[in-house]
């Protein structure tokens, strides 16, 4: 399983990359993106592809806002919603 260490440019969560920490140029790399206004974000994904790491990554990122957003009253009102029409759209089907 390979190791990748993810990057992200500010709060757009699509200005993103990535690095395998075990590659020999890995720490000029990574000063580069850190010059270029990128910070680390989160751990090591472990992953046997970049693909899988990606999907990891931006899993992760969504479940994180998700839970930001229901931390605060409005977020907590738009959930509660949210998954009160999931969960009648379930039955309806039924």
């Amino acid at each position: 399983m390979a190791k990748f260490q993810f990057f992200r440019q500010g709060d757009n969560e699509k200005a993103f990359t990535f690095l395998n920490p075990e590659s020999d140029t890995f720490l000029e790399e990574k000063d580069q993106l850190l010059e270029q206004g990128f910070e680390v974000e989160g751990d090591y994904i472990y992953a046997d592809t970049q693909e899988e790491a990606i999907e990891k990554f931006k899993s992760n990122f969504v479940y994180l806002t998700q839970e930001y957003a229901a931390s605060t009253s409005a977020g907590g009102v738009y959930f509660l919603f949210s998954e009160a029409y999931k969960y009648l759209k379930g039955v309806v089907k039924k």
